[in-house]
């Protein structure tokens, strides 16, 4: 067997792939600029490196199951001035994840929570995080499922080899008595071990009325959740009403803008 065909074939049974592409093109740049064994080593195991890395963020973020990519550096700050970037952006750090500590996105709907949201989920799979990203009332219907299987184990286990949940829209969708029971129990497991990121409409104070009306319920969820949590508020009118408010102004149509709701309090 020729030389090259067998150092092919070890490259592959020690899994490196971006040595087995890039030997023979690195080994002539090194020849021509003559460059030392090491530098060329060097090189081959630096593209290897990053190739895996890049690979590892991709498989990180396939896993976490985003239904839509969303970039911090797309959000437009300056139309909801009411949300504090320079604070998102050291969140987005992940300071908070080794700490567990939750993340509680408040405002009424349109204003950016979910991209907040899916940006700090991003950038937590970047920095090799393990991250999984629900709405709200899916993850409840895969709790419920998962009881009536008898998998609630395994799937409560599951979720706690996570290191950051995001849980979208909460409080879209009031849920049963059942669901309500197992979201507490997630998320009592949760406590202390895997950072949560929530997104909801609702003041606190409303929290009872998706929890099956089970005021003790609702207040014990919040104690935990509120618990070390940073709290952000965003106030302003929906994005979507301003980009269809514009698009009739520029058609010669008005449109009544809604009344903003009165501030959220934690």
């Amino acid at each position: 067997m020729k030389t090259d065909m067998l150092l092919e074939s070890y490259l592959k049974q020690l899994k490196l792939p971006c040595f087995a592409q890039s030997y023979q093109t690195l080994a002539q740049e090194a020849a021509r600029t003559n460059l030392s064994y090491e530098r060329y080593l060097f090189g081959l195991a630096s593209e290897e490196m990053a190739s895996r890395e890049a690979h590892r963020i991709e498989r990180a973020i396939a896993q976490a199951r985003f239904p839509v990519l969303k970039e911090l550096a797309d959000f437009e700050w300056s139309a909801v001035p009411s949300v504090p970037k320079a604070r998102i952006l050291e969140l987005a750090q992940g300071a908070y994840i080794p700490k567990a500590e939750p993340i509680i996105l408040l405002g009424n709907p349109g204003l950016g929570k979910s991209h907040v949201a899916s940006g700090l989920g991003l950038a937590a799979c970047r920095q090799g995080r393990r991250v999984r990203f629900y709405n709200a009332a899916g993850l409840v219907n895969d709790l419920i499922k998962a009881q009536q299987e008898y998998q609630l184990s395994r799937v409560m286990a599951h979720l706690c080899k996570l290191e950051v949940l995001v849980l979208d829209e909460l409080g879209f969708i009031p849920f049963t008595q059942t669901g309500a029971q197992l979201l507490f129990q997630l998320c009592s497991a949760l406590y202390e071990r895997v950072a949560v990121i929530i997104t909801t409409n609702l003041r606190f104070a409303e929290w009872s009325t998706i929890m099956g009306g089970d005021e003790r319920l609702s207040a014990a969820l919040l104690d935990r959740l509120t618990h070390k949590a940073t709290i952000l508020e965003f106030v302003g009118t929906s994005y979507r009403f301003r980009q269809q408010l514009q698009h009739q102004h520029q058609s010669g149509v008005e449109m009544a803008e809604p009344k903003e709701e009165e501030t959220i309090e934690a």
